[in-house]
């Protein structure tokens, strides 16, 4: 396996590290397992945060035995510095370790996060005085606005900035990426399949194999996709005319306005099943009007108890106005259901 060192911290780590959030979908021993497996085949470097369920149990009964074989970074969404430590403290028992290596500030995204998190009483007091305390070894950020996550780099502040990037998502190489090489961070990578809706793993993970110091977050829940980024990290660069012209169909295909799959709009309390629901489209892409009814009809159907109140759209990290593309998504599956293709 490839390894980077991230900016200046002085963490050298593996390449490609590994996302947290799927494991949620794994009982114990089989995260447990599969964490080992990803160590075994070179990882070392595990992202997870304090509100991702039981991914951090998961990642401290894997790691035990094995602390220092691995860098750990989590996340706190609190802005304010009681909650922001009382949310380090739960997260340093449940990874079961007395320290971390890297702590993000979760989802910076607005005006409002900014001054809260900077300002008096604000989070960064707390992991400040974390830091001096040896909890916590380094201090990050993670954003989806790529204004934002400029803001935040140009502070100078933070050792890392975390930001979206994949085929489809590609500004942050423009302004964002520089600006923190020059302030001497490291740059971790999420989001490499776009939230799922890149179908073609390898090519996804080989578009970003060609950045020299990028860490890469990959998401994995099954051995053969911890292989196959290991794979991809270990070897040489590979991109050729053939993947371009694949990679811009994906870009054609997807558009800017897609749903990466974050389920931070969930749950929505008239039971609409959100995230199936913002895939409609590209269901019927990938398989036919016809067949994506037969398989996308009662996630579909739960639209129809929408009542335009908004709450998920102001949990949409991307901005997303889900209420009105769900309602266009609706009006798409009725034509398909009376045959309109």
């Amino acid at each position: 396996m490839r390894t980077w060192e991230l900016g200046t911290t002085g963490i050298v780590a593996s390449a490609v590290g590994f996302g947290g959030i799927p494991i949620i979908r794994l009982d114990r021993e089989a995260a447990a397992a599969l964490l080992r497996h990803a160590v075994d085949r070179g990882f070392t470097f595990f992202d997870t945060a304090n509100r991702y369920l039981d991914s951090e149990e998961k990642m401290g009964l894997a790691f035990a035995g094995l602390r220092d074989k691995v860098v750990i970074a989590t996340k706190t969404g609190m802005r304010g510095a009681k909650e922001a430590m009382e949310e380090l403290e739960l997260s340093l028992t449940r990874l079961q370790t007395d320290r971390i290596d890297l702590y993000q500030p979760h989802q910076v995204s607005t005006p409002e996060d900014f001054e809260t998190l900077l300002g008096p009483g604000g989070a960064m007091e707390a992991l400040v005085k974390a830091r001096e305390q040896g909890k916590i070894l380094h201090i990050g950020v993670t954003s989806h606005s790529l204004e934002m996550a400029r803001k935040l780099v140009a502070t100078g502040l933070f050792a890392t900035i975390q930001f979206p990037y994949n085929i489809v998502e590609t500004e942050a190489a423009a302004d964002l990426f520089p600006e923190a090489r020059a302030k001497g961070m490291g740059i971790l990578a999420m989001k490499p399949f776009a939230g799922g809706m890149l179908d073609d793993g390898e090519l996804a993970l080989r578009f970003l194999r060609r950045e020299p110091d990028l860490l890469v977050l990959a998401g994995c829940d099954t051995a053969e996709q911890v292989d196959q980024a290991a794979d991809v990290f270990s070897g040489e660069a590979v991109w050729t005319e053939a993947d371009a012209a694949k990679a811009e169909a994906f870009r054609q295909e997807l558009g800017s306005r897609f749903c990466r799959r974050c389920e931070y709009c969930q749950p929505c309390p008239q039971g609409v099943r959100i995230t199936y629901a913002m895939m409609y489209k590209v269901v019927t892409k990938r398989l036919s009007p016809a067949k994506a009814v037969g398989f996308s009809g009662a996630t579909m159907e739960t639209v129809r108890e929408c009542i335009d109140c908004g709450e998920c759209a102001t949990r949409c990290p991307y901005n997303l106005p889900i209420p009105e593309m769900l309602r266009e998504y609706l009006a798409l599956y009725d034509s398909h259901k009376q045959g309109a293709v």
